[in-house]
């Protein structure tokens, strides 16, 4: 396939299904010259994050299912090694793939075969805390591996800090790149492809002279670069030197996010994750609608309660305009903080903000949350500090599937002491609980899910007196609120918004068991030690202890038993002697 008909692939199938667009499209180039170089049945290619990694699959088997991307039963948004070989691991967050490398060379080693091993890193992507130890012990660990730069100047919102300024300086040193050019096009012309290593081992000294390449020579990395990633003979020949070389290399490779579809290198940002599109208008300038959805109505409330308290900032990862904290940005620069993808730092940031008299509310994806627990314990909550965690994308995501879907943050987080766990049932709500967060001397955790909010709902469903006959107590996260309304309906029973998951209504609790009520738990999280166990509910529905695939958040809970059918069906067997496996679900 050529570039173009791989693009073209690549938006046809995005259009219908959504998807990672603009990383992707502009890393088709370097995916076609990895694919050349290297025999993906031998040699390991790593990619990190996996969404530029549309080509790759196409290239590497999957060009038949393509269409199913991101489908239920379909092939995964994301590397994955259970649907090919030549996806090495799993690749849903970024910032690890240099490692697992390093231990797949370091495995090379000890068996004594030869096959190359090559992962491949976004420039955002090796500012995280995990690739810099990966560079650090890169040296000692293995005698080689490739680590290929895919410099496109952006993460999901725009780069931030020091490295991205350092990375624009290779690039842009106008001299070095003058000389360059001139001798690729040279030896293009010649066709002196059997001097490209006398080439780059000239190019290596020269550009020693002009730019600042000795950092990671220092860590033992021979630098090649830049190279046009979009020159696939220029690419070709930089990745067929580092294969060669003995020494582990780090090839430096300058994309275009958006390559080929004119919408998308306009605005990067906006077409880094998208839902399905009209083509046509996308390409006649009509850009993604901003939703109204959870993300949207924090960042409403935030600039709000911001406006009262100035001792209010917001803090985020590389997620500016997925959190929902553009304009918070824009109205309030010196008080908003993106620290690039460093999950770990964010949180650890935020307890020297609180320390120092401020109240930090820290903006972060459940699934990224996962990635620094240890800081919220070790850092925050052990002091008690005053640091608000407004974690989006809590519950099923959907089409991004198993390392996206925000199922664990209640399970990792309830175990930690002087946390406050809560979660918002529409957008009112949302901004209530981040003012009582605020005004708390501790940390609090406000959750919510993926989509657009529910019109406000002034119905008091927590801490309410059951009706008299009521059989059942239905309690949901706020999320699930209204399909646990649903439920009680149709079983005689009442819902119970658990707006705050820890700790929880005791009394209430304790008044619906003295009236003899069963206790269901509902809940958008894994039931495995979530708000069933917490509240000790009879019956308890919520994700069971393995890792969802993607698919429609609809087709999902079908598929696991967690519609209202499916629930009701299962509450009403439960109402006759049956195994104790059947009470449960997952």
């Amino acid at each position: 396939m050529t570039a173009e008909e791989i693009r073209e692939r690549i938006i046809d199938t995005v259009s219908r299904n959504g998807g990672h667009l603009a990383s992707s499209l502009g890393a088709v180039e370097l995916a076609m010259a990895l694919y050349e170089v290297f025999d993906p049945d031998v040699d390991k290619v790593i990619w990190d994050v996996g969404h530029q990694a549309y080509a790759w699959k196409l290239l590497t088997g999957r060009e038949d299912g393509f269409a199913t991307l991101r489908k239920f039963g379909g092939i995964s948004g994301f590397p994955n090694p259970a649907e090919s070989r030549t996806d090495v691991a799993v690749s849903g967050h970024a910032g690890v793939a240099l490692s697992v490398a390093e231990g797949c060379a370091a495995a090379r080693d000890r068996k004594g075969t030869d096959e190359s091993i090559v992962a491949v890193v976004g420039d955002a992507s090796l500012v995280n805390g995990t690739s810099f130890e990966a560079l650090n012990n890169c040296a000692a660990a293995t005698r080689k591996v490739i680590l290929v730069l895919n410099d496109n100047g952006m993460s999901i919102s725009k780069p931030t800090g020091s490295f991205s300024r350092f990375l624009g300086r290779l690039i842009s040193g106008v001299r070095y790149n003058r000389v360059k050019a001139a001798a690729e096009r040279a030896g293009h012309a010649m066709k002196l492809t059997f001097l490209r290593g006398a080439y780059h081992a000239i190019e290596s000294r020269v550009k020693s002279l002009f730019l600042g390449s000795r950092y990671f020579e220092q860590f033992g990395l021979r630098y090649i670069g830049p190279v046009d990633g979009h020159d696939t003979l220029a690419l070709a020949a930089a990745l067929t030197v580092a294969k060669e070389d003995k020494r582990s290399v780090i090839v430096h490779v300058v994309t275009r996010k958006g390559r080929g579809f004119a919408p998308a290198e306009s605005h990067p940002r906006l077409w880094h994750g998208v839902g399905p599109f009209d083509r046509a208008a996308a390409e006649a300038g009509e850009r993604p609608k901003a939703k109204d959805d959870w993300s949207a109505a924090f960042g409403r409330a935030l600039a709000s309660a911001a406006s009262r308290d100035e001792r209010v900032v917001a803090l985020t990862a590389g997620m500016e305009d997925g959190t929902g904290l553009a304009g918070f940005a824009r109205e309030n620069p010196s008080r908003f903080f993106d620290v690039g993808i460093a999950e770990g730092h964010l949180v650890a940031f935020s307890a020297g903000l609180a320390i120092g008299g401020l109240r930090p509310v820290v903006a972060v994806y459940s699934t990224f949350l996962q990635r620094a627990v240890d800081q919220v314990m070790h850092d925050v909550a052990i002091a008690k500090l005053p640091v608000v965690f407004c974690v989006d994308r809590a519950g099923v995501v959907g089409a991004d599937g198993m390392t996206h879907q925000g199922l664990y943050d209640i399970a990792m987080l309830r175990a930690i002491p002087n946390l406050t766990i809560c979660e918002p049932k529409d957008a009112d709500d949302l901004a209530a609980l981040l003012d009582e967060a605020l005004a708390r001397n501790g940390p609090t955790v406000i959750r919510y899910p993926r989509g657009c909010p529910p019109a406000a709902d002034d119905a008091a469903t927590d801490g309410t007196p059951a009706p008299a006959d009521a059989k059942y107590a239905v309690w949901a996260t706020g999320d699930w609120l209204g399909k646990a309304r649903d439920v009680a309906k149709r079983i005689g029973g009442v819902a119970v918004h658990a707006r705050y998951i820890k700790p929880f209504d005791a009394d209430l609790l304790a008044k619906e068991r003295a009236a003899g009520m069963t206790v269901v738990s509902l809940e958008n999280g894994s039931v495995a030690c979530g708000l069933g166990e917490a509240i000790g509910a009879d019956l308890k529905f919520g994700w069971p202890d393995e890792f969802i695939p993607h698919g429609s958040v609809a087709e999902l809970e079908k598929a696991y038993g967690l519609d209202v059918e499916s629930i009701v069906g299962k509450i009403r067997r439960s109402e006759t002697p049956v195994r104790t496996e059947d009470r449960h679900n997952g």
